[in-house]
């Protein structure tokens, strides 16, 4: 398919020409949000799609992981010369993924390039995960994560590493090296917290060395829709409570979460430990709402958008997402509105016996799981990809 086809297909999959005239992700940045997309492949680069996106429809930044590489790759035609230029160079099929992906993100930094510089830094990222196999092993991650940055090679790009306990860690010393950082895979409040510090720390080590840290910026990914998926699952299974204060429960508790990790983001950033680094010029590291796709048709496909719409933080969204956002986005900074409400879901969940620390640990190994499971199919439909391409040629 040629560029044209390309880029006709892409607009009619997200109906982004539809609802121009009313785009809500202009007036979402208007209160101080902004809007990246969970989504790249070579497709939306070479058609000219992502630069329209970014240019015309308010997207201004990207992230990427395990998952949204495999659907990008896999059974791609598009990548196959190149492909076959990585096999006829003697790579190995980890090498020749990576060929792939860092020349993706090469190509969408440069597009998002002017938002970045517009922005002084702050928006204008494209997100590169390391590998999920290094989830806890912190030492890996640090060594992936300093030569992803150094490949890739634009000041733009955000290492995505876990926020594991082996992760905070690394994230820490890769900050201290002056590497802009994606947390990803948080969902307690408790672990945000724990993000926010690590970030202060790796600050606070340039700091020490008398190296500058204006530049550095950091998003600290809070996922949403995978909590209310768990929890009600568990509300649904209890019969002998109130069905209708079960229904009053659903669908609640990521949001409410939401709401209390914005309070505790306000809460740390308020600290003289934070103002110090913010005298040397230091920036906040934003709350950016992630799985923000919601997975129960019974809920409003903008739920997660609606109501987390505040100053300071980011929303990234599938194409899907975004689409339903620009046709019905209600915007209003709704962030800290309800926020006795939050509470009351919460304590009304804790109530019922629902150990919300514990299901949010749950959630970040099944988490791992899930990014672990496609890249493991990606390299294998990579490596099939590979054989029968030597066999053509």
């Amino acid at each position: 398919m040629g560029k044209a086809g390309s880029r006709t297909s892409i607009i009619a999959i997200v109906g982004w020409e539809k609802h121009m005239a009313k785009n809500h992700l202009i007036e979402i940045a208007e209160h101080g949000q902004s809007v990246w997309m969970d989504n790249l492949s070579r497709n939306i680069i070479q058609s000219g799609a992502l630069a329209d996106m970014v240019q015309n429809q308010g997207i201004k930044g990207i992230t990427s992981n395990p998952a949204i590489f495999q659907k990008a790759i896999a059974g791609n035609a598009i990548y196959d010369d190149a492909i076959l230029a990585a096999i006829k160079a003697g790579k190995s099929v980890t090498e020749i993924y990576e060929t792939l992906a860092f020349k993706d993100i090469q190509d969408a930094a440069d597009i998002l390039r002017p938002v970045y510089d517009e922005t002084n830094g702050k928006d204008g990222y494209v997100s590169i995960e390391v590998s999920p196999h290094l989830a806890h092993d912190t030492e890996g991650t640090i060594a992936e994560a300093v030569r992803f940055w150094q490949t890739i090679d634009r000041p733009n790009v955000m290492i995505k590493i876990p926020g594991t306990v082996e992760g905070l860690q690394a994230t820490t010393a890769v900050i201290a090296r002056g590497i802009p950082v994606n947390v990803t895979l948080l969902f307690s409040v408790k672990d945000y917290e724990e993000t926010a510090l690590a970030y202060m720390a790796g600050l606070e080590q340039r700091v020490e060395k008398g190296e500058p840290i204006a530049h550095i910026a950091s998003v600290a990914s809070f996922f949403l829709s995978r909590i209310d998926t768990k929890i009600d699952a568990l509300l649904d299974k209890m019969t002998d409570v109130d069905p209708q204060k079960i229904q009053s429960l659903k669908g609640k508790a990521a949001i409410a979460n939401a709401k209390m990790a914005y309070q505790k983001y306000k809460q740390l950033y308020a600290t003289d430990r934070w103002q110090a680094l913010k005298e040397k010029g230091a920036q906040e590291q934003r709350l950016l709402w992630a799985s923000t796709s919601t997975k129960n048709p019974a809920y409003s496909d903008v739920m997660y958008v609606d109501n987390l719409v505040g100053e300071n933080t980011v929303n990234t969204m599938p194409p899907e997402t975004i689409a339903a956002c620009i046709d019905h986005c209600d915007v209003e900074t709704r962030i800290e509105m309800g926020l006795a409400e939050a509470q009351q879901v919460l304590q009304e969940l804790t109530d019922l016996g629902i150990n919300l620390e514990q299901v949010m640990q749950e959630l970040q190994v099944e988490g791992i799981e899930k990014f672990v499971q496609p890249f493991t199919a990606l390299m294998n439909s990579l490596a099939e990809k590979v054989n029968q391409l030597k066999v053509a040629a």
